[in-house]
């Protein structure tokens, strides 16, 4: 049997980029098997010292971001390391950076500095607010939680953060697919592009319907703790030992969900819309059927009726349930265990070739 081939096969890639936003975006592309030379400071990544907890020596924050990748410590701040940093630039496809705007000018290294002689490269500049008015902003993923309104519309009674860096996370899926059409581009015309992503774009991007109903009405959405804006029932509610989601997404769910715990039909829930404007009332009518029973007996009788539902699991009952559904959540790699790339390929699937590595001269 031949060994599958890689989607990014031949790809090489000079990669600029520092803690989690365009390290993502450089590992899933790595996964696809571009070749990823990793830049860092003699000092390393800032990541690698971002622990507890750690791992097989290193930071757990830089294992999951940094498998199939090859290090360079360059000093670009000496006229050698600028020198040889140009040198892997002009030799590879494409650039992932995500210095502050202005950085990569001073060591000659920008798009504009590269362009004219090497003009199939792919140029990827993420930024937390941009290079114009924004460009002195620094890009973290909290500040941009916070002032790109996810805090607003999380929590309840006070602004709340995601439980991990959302926007960095999205930020990198939005450079590697910029990368990919870049490269789509390059491969039929031979001319490269400068591809530009920033935190606050993203964020207010992924915030969908949020945004859409912002921007389409002109209502700003506010704190709904675990309630949905626009659907009911879809949040989550008390059983007799712990929390159950429901995510009942149209009437004939409802009327399922609604027989199994005997609640009798009211018009004031007949629609999905009746039913979020009396949200409050359906709630505590819902709240007292389900406390009668467990979590777990609930989950038995409400999904062969085809009722989403389901316990609000920790980190390790997400990874049995993956794992008890044949979805191989973790791999192996050189014996590092890492959470797996959730792209399949049915011709070219990810590679997994080096764990992340060691800082070394």
């Amino acid at each position: 049997m031949s060994t599958p081939g890689k989607a990014l096969d031949g790809v090489v890639i000079a990669d600029f980029g520092r803690v989690l936003a365009a390290p993502y975006a450089t590992m899933v592309l790595a996964d696809l098997g571009a070749e990823v030379v990793k830049v860092e400071h003699p000092r390393g990544d800032e990541t690698r010292a971002w622990g507890p907890p750690h791992a097989h020596g290193q930071a757990t924050y830089f294992l999951s971001v940094n498998r199939n990748k090859r290090s360079r410590v360059i000093d670009l701040a000496t006229a050698a390391g600028r020198a040889e940093a140009r040198a892997l630039v002009l030799g590879a496809d494409v650039v992932v950076e995500n210095f502050r705007p202005g950085t990569m000018r001073r060591f000659g290294l920008d798009y504009p500095s590269l362009k004219d002689v090497h003009k199939g490269l792919v140029y990827c500049s993420v930024t937390g607010f941009g290079s114009g008015a924004g460009a002195a902003l620094p890009g973290y993923d909290l500040l941009v939680q916070a002032v790109g309104g996810l805090m607003s519309v999380t929590g309840t009674a006070e602004p709340t953060k995601v439980g991990v860096a959302l926007v960095d996370v999205l930020t990198g899926m939005h450079a590697a697919v910029g990368v990919l059409a870049a490269l789509r581009h390059r491969d039929r015309t031979g001319e490269g592009q400068l591809v530009e992503v920033d935190l606050l774009s993203v964020l207010l991007s992924s915030m969908v319907n949020q945004s859409a109903g912002y921007v389409l009405t002109g209502e700003v959405p506010r704190f709904m703790g675990n309630r949905h804006p626009s659907i009911a029932p879809y949040e989550v509610f008390p059983t007799a030992d712990g929390p159950l989601v429901l995510a009942v997404g149209n009437d004939r769910q409802f009327e399922r969900l609604c027989g199994a715990l005997g609640v009798p039909p009211e018009d004031r829930f007949a629609t999905n819309g009746q039913r979020v404007a009396n949200a409050a009332a359906l709630a505590a009518i819902l709240t007292t059927r389900l406390r009668t029973r467990t979590a777990a007996e609930w989950f038995a009788v409400l999904t062969p009726l085809g009722v989403p539902c389901g316990p609000v699991n920790d980190l390790a009952g997400a990874f049995e349930l993956a794992e008890s559904l044949g979805l191989d959540p973790t791999v192996d790699v050189r014996g590092v265990r890492l959470v797996a790339n959730p792209i399949r390929l049915s011709a070219t699937p990810a590679a997994y070739r080096l764990p992340p590595p060691n800082l070394e001269p």
